[in-house]
C-alpha cells in the first residue's frame, strides 16, 4: 500500500468516516472494517463453536459478548497495527449473524431458555402445523416454528416472553436499545408480505388466535421487533452499547446502526444477488442458495423457504445445514498425521492440496458415496446426522476419488433442493454468484458447483470477503444513499461498478459425474438413515 493511500485511511479513521459490518457465523465471529471506497482496510477475526447441551445445540450469551470483544479487540489491533491509530469512531456500524433459531426474554432482558440455534432439528410437529395453517413453508429452524413448538410442548416460560429476536436483533438490541430488525432477517422470524415489507398480517391474526386460545398474555406484535429496510434508521450506539463492544472505553458512543440482517441478506449483498433472475451460494459451515424470484412459486415445498432480500424482494432459499464441516474434520486428521510424520504444513496449504487433489479424480468418484451430516438434514428428512463413508470393495480407492466424494457430498442436499425450483418451477436464472469458504481454493470449489448446479458458477473479486463486508456495504448504504436510491441501484452503480469476476461454466462430464454420484447418494440415503438409528450412545 502507498503511502498517500495510508494517509488518506487514515484520514478517514480520524473522522469516522469508515463503515464497520461484524457477522456471527457459526464457527467464527468476523470484522471487517471498510473505506469509501469499499476496500477492507482492517479486519478482526474470532473462532467460537456452539455447544450441544441436553440435546440442544446452543451459544451461551458469556460465550457471544466475550467471542464479540476478542473479535472487536483484534480489528482494533489491526487498526493500530497498520495505521497507527485508535479506532474511536466509525461512520455506521452493522451486526449480522446466523439467522433464525430462538431467543426469548422476558421483561427484567433475562433470556428465559438456552438460545436454540438454527441447527436444531427439534420442531417438526410445529412446523408441520404452521405449514398447513398458513399454506407457507415453515422450516424447523425458523423463530416461529420454535416458539409454537414450545407452546405444544407446554414450556412454562412461553407466558413469560416479553421480546422474541434473533441472534442479530439481540445484539443490535443490546447496543443501541432499539428492538427493531431488518427485513431479511425478520424473513426468518416469521413470513413476509414484500408489498408491505412487515410480516404477513393474515398469518400474524391467525397465529394470534392460536395463542388466545391457549391464554398467552402476549400478541405477535407484542414480542417480536419491528421490521426496517436496508437504508433506515435503525439506532446509535450507547455508552453501555460500546462498553459492551469495547471494554477498553475507546470506542465512542453515538455511532448509526442500519437495520441488522441474516447471513443470508450479506451474502446477497456481498455477492450483488438482490435483483430479480440472480442468485448466489453461500457454502460454509451450512450452504445455501438464494433465488430472487419473479413470481410466485406455484405449490408448498418443505425443501424452499420463502425469504426476502434487505428490501423486502421475494427469495427462494434451499438451505442445507451441513456443508464443509465434514471436510473440516478429514483435513484436521490430515495435519494430525502430517505432525507426528514431522512434516509441517499449514492448514490453509492442506486445503488448497486436498481440494485440487479432488479435481483429479474420476468424475463419479469411483464408487464412493460420502454423507456430511453432522446434524439433522429437514430436505432429506433426517432430525439427526451420522457422518458417513461407504464404497465398493473394488471402487478406485484414491485420494483424489476420496476429496471428490467429500466435495460433492458438500453439495448434493443443495442440488436435490435446487431440482424442484429448476425442474417443477421452471424458475429461470441469469446468474448464480458464489461466497464462503467452500470457495477460497482457487477455481476448485467453483467448478464442482458448477457441476452440481449444472449452471455456471461466477466469483466476484470481494466474494472472499463474505458476509461481513456486505454488512459493512449495508452500512455505508445508511450514510451515502441518495434520495430514491435503491439498494440495486447503489450497488450496481457505487459498489461493483469495477468489480472484477470470474466465471466457471459446468464442465459436460463432471455434470454426467455428479449426476452419477447423486444417484448412488439417493440409493444410499436408508443406509444412512441406518446409521442414525443403529450408531446412537
Amino acid at each position: 500500500m502507498l503511502m498517500n493511500e495510508i494517509d488518506q485511511i487514515r484520514q478517514e479513521l480520524e473522522c469516522g468516516q469508515t463503515c464497520l459490518g461484524i457477522e456471527l457465523g457459526s464457527t467464527r465471529i468476523k470484522a471487517t472494517l471498510i473505506d469509501s471506497s469499499f476496500h477492507t482496510i482492517a479486519d478482526g477475526n474470532q473462532d467460537w463453536q456452539n455447544q450441544l447441551v441436553d440435546g440442544i445445540w446452543t451459544y451461551s450469551l458469556d460465550s457471544v459478548w466475550e467471542n464479540l470483544q476478542k473479535c472487536v479487540a483484534s480489528l482494533m489491533e489491526d487498526v493500530w497495527s497498520k495505521y497507527g491509530i485508535r479506532l474511536r469512531n466509525v461512520g455506521a456500524i452493522g451486526i449480522s449473524a446466523m439467522m433464525h433459531g430462538y431467543m426469548a426474554f422476558n421483561k427484567s432482558g433475562e433470556l428465559l431458555v438456552p438460545f436454540r440455534t438454527w441447527r436444531n432439528t427439534i420442531t417438526d410437529e410445529a412446523a408441520k402445523k404452521l405449514t398447513d395453517l398458513f399454506s407457507f413453508n415453515i422450516p424447523q429452524r425458523w423463530c416461529i416454528a420454535h416458539l409454537y413448538q414450545a407452546m405444544l410442548n407446554g414450556e412454562p416460560h412461553v407466558t413469560q416472553i416479553d421480546y422474541l429476536t434473533t441472534l442479530a436483533g439481540y445484539i443490535h438490541w443490546q447496543l443501541t436499545g432499539s428492538r427493531v430488525i431488518g427485513v431479511g432477517d425478520a424473513s426468518g422470524i416469521f413470513p413476509i408480505d414484500s408489498s408491505a415489507c412487515d410480516y404477513n398480517a393474515g398469518m400474524e391474526q391467525q397465529f394470534n388466535s392460536i395463542a388466545a386460545e391457549k391464554g398467552y398474555p402476549w400478541k405477535l406484535t407484542d414480542i417480536l421487533p419491528k421490521v426496517l429496510t436496508a437504508g433506515q434508521d435503525a439506532g446509535k450506539l450507547t455508552q453501555a452499547g460500546a462498553n459492551l463492544l469495547d471494554p477498553t472505553g475507546t470506542l465512542r458512543a453515538g455511532i448509526p446502526f442500519c437495520p441488522p440482517e441474516g447471513d443470508a441478506g450479506t451474502g446477497m449483498v456481498a455477492t450483488n444477488s438482490i435483483k430479480k433472475r440472480t442468485g448466489n451460494v453461500s457454502a460454509g459451515t451450512s450452504i445455501f442458495a438464494m433465488v430472487v424470484l419473479e413470481n410466485a412459486l406455484q405449490k408448498v415445498y418443505p425443501e424452499i423457504d420463502l425469504v426476502t432480500t434487505p428490501v423486502g424482494e421475494a427469495v427462494a432459499m434451499v438451505h442445507c445445514n451441513n456443508c464443509t464441516s465434514d471436510i473440516d474434520a478429514w483435513v484436521k486428521l490430515f495435519l494430525e498425521f502430517a505432525a507426528i510424520a514431522d512434516v509441517p504444513i499449514s492448514k490453509r496449504r492442506a486445503y488448497d492440496l486436498l481440494y485440487n487433489q479432488a479435481l483429479k479424480g474420476d468424475t463419479d468418484c469411483g464408487g464412493l458415496v460420502s454423507f456430511n451430516y453432522f446434524s439433522g438434514e429437514p430436505i432429506t428428512g433426517f432430525d439427526e446426522g451420522r457422518p458417513l463413508l461407504a464404497r465398493f470393495p473394488d471402487a478406485d480407492w484414491s485420494l483424489a476419488n476420496f476429496m471428490r466424494a467429500q466435495l460433492y457430498s458438500a453439495c448434493a442436499t443443495l442440488r436435490l433442493g435446487m431440482d424442484i425450483l429448476f425442474s417443477k418451477e421452471n424458475v429461470h436464472i441469469e446468474s448464480i454468484t458464489g461466497h464462503g469458504g467452500f470457495f477460497k481454493t482457487q477455481c476448485v470449489g467453483q467448478r464442482i458447483m458448477a457441476a452440481a448446479l449444472n449452471t455456471p458458477i461466477t466469483l466476484l473479486e470481494t466474494a472472499g470477503e463474505g458476509g461481513p463486508w456486505g454488512m459493512a456495504v449495508l452500512a455505508a448504504f445508511l450514510l451515502k444513499k441518495r434520495k430514491d436510491e435503491s439498494l440495486s441501484e447503489y450497488l450496481d452503480f457505487c459498489v461493483f461498478q469495477n468489480s472484477e469476476k470470474n466465471t466457471v461454466p459446468p464442465d459436460t462430464e463432471e455434470v454426467r459425474g455428479f449426476n452419477r454420484f447423486l444417484q448412488a447418494y439417493k440409493n444410499c440415503l436408508p443406509v444412512e438413515k441406518e446409521a442414525v438409528l443403529r450408531l446412537s450412545r
